[in-house]
């Protein structure tokens, strides 16, 4: 079992060689609308209050977690979905990770002093929205407390990673449109977290980035987590 300091290290060197972010659109529109930039922070660390279940052999630290959050009914685009904290350019912005700090600590509280930035994965189109982000990769050095804004976050999650890898946990999102369906990479939250599907943008994000560092397990991918919105 990895260290949460040695997960650190393998986050940063899948990012210095790359990797794709294996993100498929689950829809598809024009680009006749100027596209908004934005950034989500994708933070790992090793602050978890509840360590995951004794599983075997783990491939990470049982205290190794990621931030996630649940975003508010009310939103126009992915209303109730779990995603990373983050959000649109604002023009004082320096750069796309002062971009992602800020949201997350508008959405979560979380003091971003304590947030050590690791990398940025390549900036993805998401057409829906018609958003260009950059998933901002950080690593949570000194804890602080975290909890949901309640304009646009309702919930905020510190997820353990290892919980995540588990192969009960993993599946196949299927969003059906029509005639089409739409599938991606998909993760069941335990019921600790609500037992929320965690799935699209998010879902491809976290599975590409367990790929890329060596720490996913085999998984069923005909399990099938219906999706409806």
């Amino acid at each position: 079992m990895n260290t949460a300091d040695e997960a650190r290290r393998q986050l940063a060197a899948a990012l210095a060689k790359g990797f794709d972010s294996g993100v498929s659109p689950q829809t598809s529109t024009t680009l006749s609308r100027e596209l908004r930039h934005s950034a989500v922070l994708i933070l790992f660390g090793a602050l978890d209050e509840v360590p995951a279940r004794p599983n075997g052999g783990l491939t990470v630290s049982s205290e190794l977690d990621v931030l996630l959050t649940r975003r508010a009914d009310h939103m126009r685009h992915h209303p109730g979905q779990i995603a990373f904290p983050g959000g649109g350019v604002d023009p004082g912005d320096a750069n796309l990770a002062e971009t992602a700090l800020r949201e997350a600590a508008e959405e979560t509280g979380l003091n971003p002093a304590g947030v050590e930035i690791i990398g940025s994965m390549r900036a993805i189109h998401i057409p829906v929205s018609n958003n260009l982000v950059t998933p901002v990769i950080g690593w949570w050095h000194l804890p602080s407390p975290v909890a949901a804004d309640h304009s646009e976050s309702v919930e905020v999650f510190r997820v353990p990673v290892a919980e995540l890898l588990r192969p009960a946990a993993r599946g196949t999102s299927v969003l059906q449109r029509g005639a089409h369906a739409f599938r991606g990479a998909g993760f069941q939250l335990g019921p600790q977290f609500g037992g929320h599907t965690v799935w699209g943008f998010t879902g491809m994000l976290l599975s590409s980035i367990f790929d890329a560092v060596g720490w996913a397990e085999p998984w069923d991918r005909s399990r099938e987590f219906s999706i409806t919105l």
